[in-house]
């Protein structure tokens, strides 16, 4: 899932935060922030929503579905 790997380095940049933090915020590992953002794992539909609510961004754009916000 290029798309969600993509988006997802974007938004922590845009909001200056770092994998660790958002792994903290989010209740997972650290590695698993990194495995899917280099495309070494693909996270769970949990996961997705609860990036997409962290980000206030929908999951149709985290998949690439859309391009707006």
């Amino acid at each position: 899932m290029k798309e969600f790997a993509e988006r997802l380095i974007e938004l922590r940049a845009e909001q200056n935060i770092s994998q660790a933090k958002l792994a903290n915020i989010l209740g997972i590992s650290n590695g698993t922030i990194a495995f899917w953002e280099t495309n070494k794992a693909e996270p769970t539909a949990p996961n997705i929503v609860l990036v997409a609510k962290y980000f206030n961004v929908s999951s149709d754009y985290l998949l690439g579905l859309v391009n707006d916000i």
